[in-house]
């Protein structure tokens, strides 16, 4: 029996430059960012006081208020995100068989949020343990997929990805997996994140992970700009629908893309630095290629893991060069976490999103915030700065890199009968 074909049916978003799809690409396109200073909580002693938190969110206005208070946010950014998804889709699961139909969900961290309160009573208190019952099943990241399975009666595949910033992309993987070996008809996939709090930037802070140009945070965000000085935390959730092909046509569903390919690596190098030739990130995209069945000169745009840190960038720009050669100088690269933020394990996710939007409205996204050319990187490249520009865009790849050395990447193209 053939592998399965698997079509992209449903998008969600909730961003920080948007709080649905169509304001997501919107931001996206015109060059938003969606960096500012801190509102959740005090940053006077914090060496970095903002970040790109998502707007006007108000729980209440999409889950009922007891509800919503038993759900960590990165729970609650998954939940509505995948709401818009499954609005988007069409899918009436009364009419479906729900025992074929998965969540497969990608979080780095988890409810930090969740963590940081209750021990934060606690140690506040005189010892004795007063932990909310609904402490650990908060915490926990497999909770997100259990909730949205639980929300629309799903009995498929139901489990949770962790792989630091690779985790929603390791998600659309497994769930493309499943759905190409018969074992699924749709897999809600994609990823959360919420870390946007005084664990999570006091942490990455003491990594000096972060960009600290607290006097112009809208800039902060520069991928493969000279002056680049770290990245910047982002939080949402980005959800994609995945099915079968035929399924799909069936039930007469819109489709946005084709996802044809998904490879993985390990860097097996160090617990935060990337490989300094960048050999996990040309074994990933290699991988991705092969399992696409594509050649470098079918890929017209790659959405960069690109996170503005001064490492990181060289080597996944090094390992493009390598391995597309003179392929690479006809390709558009970008990284939307310009714009963004670095939204972690929900990262790759959102940035699928750009990737199959930019197929769909032949449109490469901008990485903005570029002042000056650093001569690190072989000026022939296209990093689509500054402005978005217009082609038509057959296969695109999303990359994804996290902490431990996990690399994900996937190929998405315009679907065709």
């Amino acid at each position: 029996m053939g592998l399965k074909r698997v079509v992209v049916t449903g998008l969600g978003a909730l961003t920080p430059i948007g709080n649905s799809v169509p304001e997501f690409w919107e931001a996206l396109v015109n060059g938003v960012s969606g960096a500012a200073p801190i509102k959740s909580f005090n940053t006077e002693k914090f060496k970095t006081k903002f970040a790109c938190e998502v707007k006007n969110f108000n729980p209440e206005d999409y889950l009922d208020k007891k509800e919503a208070r038993k759900l960590d946010p990165f729970v609650q950014y998954a939940l509505v995100s995948t709401e818009e998804a499954v609005k988007d889709g069409g899918y009436d699961f009364s009419k479906l068989d729900t025992n074929r139909i998965g969540v497969i969900w990608g979080a780095g961290i988890g409810g930090l949020k969740t963590f940081l309160d209750e021990v934060s009573n606690f140690a506040k208190g005189d010892g004795t343990p007063r932990y909310n019952p609904f402490f650990i099943p908060k915490m926990i990241i497999d909770i997100a997929p259990g909730h949205i399975s639980m929300k629309y009666g799903l009995r498929g595949p139901n489990f949770a990805t962790v792989s630091a910033c690779a985790s929603s992309t390791n998600a659309m993987i497994d769930a493309f997996n499943y759905i190409r070996l018969g074992m699924a008809d749709i897999i809600i996939s994609g990823g959360s994140e919420a870390i946007i709090n005084e664990a999570g930037m006091g942490g990455f802070n003491a990594m000096h992970a972060l960009s600290t140009r607290n006097d112009d945070p809208a800039t902060a965000s520069r991928p493969f700009d000279k002056d680049r000085d770290g990245f910047v935390a982002g939080e949402g959730a980005g959800t994609i629908i995945l099915e079968e092909l035929e399924h799909a046509k069936a039930r007469g569903a819109k489709i946005y893309a084709e996802i044809v390919g998904g490879g993985m690596s390990a860097d097996a190098h160090h617990i935060t630095a990337p490989h300094p030739e960048g050999l996990g990130a040309k074994m990933v995209m290699t991988k991705a290629l092969a399992d696409a069945k594509l050649e470098t000169n079918q890929i017209d745009y790659i959405n960069v893991h690109g996170t503005s840190t001064p490492l990181g960038d060289v080597q996944e720009a090094k390992a493009i060069v390598d391995l597309f050669g003179e392929d690479a100088y006809k390709l558009n690269i970008s990284s939307t976490k310009s714009m963004t933020g670095h939204l972690l394990g929900a990262a790759g996710a959102v940035e699928a999103l750009a990737a199959i939007l930019a197929i769909k409205n032949s449109t490469i996204p901008p990485t903005i915030n570029h002042f000056t050319d650093d001569p690190e990187f072989d000026p022939k490249l296209n990093f689509t700065f500054n402005k978005a520009q217009k082609r038509e865009v057959r296969a695109a790849i999303s990359n994804t890199f996290g902490f431990g050395g996990h690399n994900a990447s996937v190929v998405f193209k315009k679907y065709e009968e």
